[in-house]
């Protein structure tokens, strides 16, 4: 209540004028003695009851919380074969089918681009509403399912849907199938199918002879590392990526040097190209803008349709996918994840399912027209797919299961993934409701084919091979369209790239990884195609592997034999930066470490050398060296002096190729729990495995600053030289500046950041 809107309380008229008496407690407690005892009582209730009900919610609290995180997720137990049916009782369309679905989802009133989709003949549009719709949704034309309308399907997915977002599709998914879908269009109310004719680029029909002969480019599989591709590239716009493509990734411009060809008939799974605005993430979306002009890109609409073999898989979207009924279970949308990330991890879930059916996903040509709104992408929404994708991908594609049923494999995935941590139990027990859901409305789960990952893979002969080049398309970098004046930087990307693409870099960080993890692999994931990353202390949400820094060695067999096809490997160590353009003079058959470079390889005399820690190195190496076969003992005795020594080598960086990886792995074994360190263990493998001789020198003339901490590494920055140190990185600035000084060797880095 406002001052001026008090009542102001007059004094009487009848106040008495008589003298005030003083006030006695004494007898003021006693007359009102019964009164006092009440109010105790009642004030003491309270305050018990208070605290009683605090104390028993608090523990409660506690109890919940270490019950919840003590508490192991538990898989479903669900009878498949007696779930009851669930036909529509409810709603006006109970009697309405129809084989072709278009899903969407809506917040607002109808969009033109709905308008449009509506028209679209042979195809029945459902718009699926959620608590952002308009009570007074209407378009005619399309079935349109409100809140009050899917709770009336008693579909059991409803008690883990939320109220507010466009997972709600599952339900809409779900009336589709119970009412005769054979294929459903996952799309959305932004998009206008290209000439209004879904089947214009999208292969509609599977099962006739036509379909089953025809024969569709195929990634091909020549890189066992590979495990996911841009399929942006094929369609001529190489410097675009789509939102779900690890960051470490985005870096690949090069196109197949060639394809290979599968039969058609079992691309259950189609995911169409966008033209204006493509499926993007924020980081493209963010750093890509110019002002507030609206993205229009175009992608080639000549280019062949491409398939994906078991083993690579692509991003999808929920927004322009295909799917046909034998991949109808892959289009449950997860609850427990954000929701620009949720259809990104479907695509990746149903892909691996899917080969467990024969079936593969084929991505085609421009599908929809999709209109930039020129909103903000919401990258807080995205980050935790930008930091679990990668993982993700090669965890699916390393996962095996020996159920004998598609919908057993689907639970065994689904509860795998809670406990690696990709979603929570909230979507295995969806998946679960999901699954007996699909059954009540009627339907029946695909039988399983062997998998043909775990053949041997056949050598794709000339014959087999196929050979597409796509066009060059404009496109955008950092806001700027691209033009002719950059296809000399991205000519020598392209060798870069072809030059170390089965080449394994192993980078020890030992800066702070969670600001630094993702970066690096962005900086020197655009040359190697598998970057592995080291530090003294592990994190799985970023694919960092533990090594202990003093003997990281140790820790290479591992790495050797997980990429046993590698044409060999580059380890860097994130204090010294790695100018990759300048590696192309290097001799890839022969080991290159510093050994010319005097601040780095040094040989100290032991000599008059009271240094304990110097000695106890020492010891071992002789021990080590002593049990040597012949080789390498003949070797290390030959490139070392006679008088008592210890080399060391600090070992920023180094290369060895596959034919001396054998031999390395002997001499870690030779090892064994002996506590050599890694810049003395480094050099004696060296020496040991060949000559100083032989060694490639493209690392001599690496720049080594010994008075580096008190200098502006700029100063001394150089990208003429192969390698720079030292270096700090411990955010993301510092790499913007470092970024800027690598620009003079490779100009298109500007596009990182």
């Amino acid at each position: 209540m406002l001052v001026q809107d008090r009542k102001i309380i007059k004094p009487s008229k009848t106040q008495s004028t008589k003298p005030q008496e003083h006030f006695n407690f004494s007898t003021w407690v006693s007359s009102n003695f019964p009164k006092i005892i009440v109010i105790s009582l009642l004030i003491v209730t309270v305050a018990v009851v208070f605290f009683v009900r605090n104390d028993a919610v608090s523990i409660l609290y506690s109890g919940k919380s270490r019950s919840k995180s003590l508490k192991p997720i538990q898989f479903p137990k669900i009878s498949f074969s007696s779930i009851p049916p669930n036909s529509d009782k409810s709603s006006p369309f109970a009697t309405f089918r129809s084989e072709r679905w278009i899903v969407v989802s809506v917040s607002n009133y109808p969009s033109d681009s709905l308008r449009s989709l509506v028209k679209i003949k042979g195809w029945q549009v459902l718009a699926v509403g959620n608590s952002r719709t308009p009570a007074n949704w209407e378009l005619k034309g399309a079935i349109f399912l409100s809140l009050e309308q899917q709770a009336k399907l008693e579909f059991r997915i409803l008690e883990y849907l939320p109220y507010d977002s466009y997972v709600r599709k599952s339900v809409g998914y779900l009336f589709a199938i119970q009412h005769g879908a054979k294929m459903i269009f996952d799309a959305d109310d932004r998009g206008e199918v290209i000439d209004w004719e879904v089947g214009k680029r999208f292969d509609l029909d599977l099962f006739g002879v036509d379909a089953m002969q025809e024969r569709i480019l195929q990634y091909n599989r020549e890189n066992p590392n590979r495990t996911v591709v841009n399929p942006y590239i094929h369609f001529g716009q190489r410097s675009v990526w789509p939102r779900g493509l690890p960051l470490e990734n985005v870096g690949e411009i090069v196109h197949e040097e060639y394809y290979n060809e599968v039969f058609g008939g079992m691309q259950f799974i189609q995911q169409g190209i966008s033209n204006g605005l493509p499926d993007v993430d924020s980081v493209f979306y963010l750093t890509r803008k110019l002002d507030s002009e609206a993205f229009d890109m175009s992608f080639d609409e000549h280019a062949l349709k491409v398939a994906l073999p078991q083993g690579v898989m692509v991003p999808l979207n929920s927004f322009n996918t295909l799917f046909h009924s034998n991949a109808f279970w892959g289009l449950m949308l997860p609850v427990s994840v954000s929701s620009m990330a949720s259809d990104v991890l479907r695509g990746y879930w149903a892909q691996r399912l899917l080969w467990e059916v024969g079936g593969f996903v084929v991505v085609y040509p421009p599908t929809i027209y999709r209109k930039d709104e020129i909103e903000a992408y919401p990258f807080s929404e995205e980050k935790d797919l930008h930091v679990n994708v990668g993982r993700l991908i090669k965890y699916l594609v390393s996962w095996r299961s020996g159920r004998h049923r598609l919908f057993e494999k689907i639970m065994e995935l689904s509860y795998s993934l809670a406990k690696e941590g990709f979603w929570t139990e909230r979507d295995v027990k969806f998946t679960g409701a999901w699954l007996q859901d699909l059954l009540a409305v009627g339907y029946q789960q695909p039988r399983l084919m062997a998998l043909e990952l775990d053949r041997p893979r056949a050598s794709s002969g000339d014959a087999d091979r196929k050979e597409f080049i796509p066009r060059k398309l404009p496109s955008v970098h950092l806001a700027v369209e691209e033009s002719g004046a950059v296809n000399y930087e991205i000519g020598n990307l392209i060798r870069w790239r072809k030059s170390f693409s089965n080449v394994v870099l192993i980078l020890f960080v030992s800066g702070p990884v969670e600001r630094t993890a993702l970066e690096w692999r962005l900086l020197y994931g655009r040359i190697f195609k598998t970057v592995v990353i080291l530090s003294a202390k592990s994190d799985v949400d970023l694919a960092v592997e533990e090594a202990h820094p003093d003997q990281v060695y140790k820790y290479l067999p591992k790495i050797f034999e997980r990429f046993s096809s590698a044409e060999g490997f580059l380890f860097l160590q994130d204090n010294t930066i790695l100018n990759y353009w300048n590696l192309m003079q290097g001799d890839k058959t022969k080991l290159w470490i510093t050994d010319k470079v005097p601040q780095s390889w040094t040989t100290i005399s032991l000599i008059g050398n009271n240094s304990v820690w110097f000695s106890k190195q020492a010891k071992m190496v002789k021990k080590v060296v002593n049990t040597m076969p012949v080789h390498l003992q003949v070797g290390y005795k030959e490139s070392s002096t006679s008088e008592p020594s210890l080399t060391i080598c600090s070992s920023e960086v180094f290369y060895i190729p596959q034919s001396f990886v054998g031999d390395f792995v002997d001499l870690v074994g030779l090892v064994g729990n002996a506590k050599i360190h890694h810049k003395v263990a480094l050099p004696m493998f060296f020496m040991a495995m060949d000559s100083p001789l032989n060694f490639d020198s493209l690392l001599n003339t690496m720049i080594y600053n010994t008075e580096a901490l008190s200098s502006n590494p700029s100063d001394y920055y150089s990208a003429k030289v192969a390698a720079v140190h030292p270096w700090s990185i411990s955010s993301e600035p510092d790499f913007i500046k470092l970024i800027r000084l690598m620009a003079a060797g490779d100009p298109l880095l500007m596009e990182l950041f």
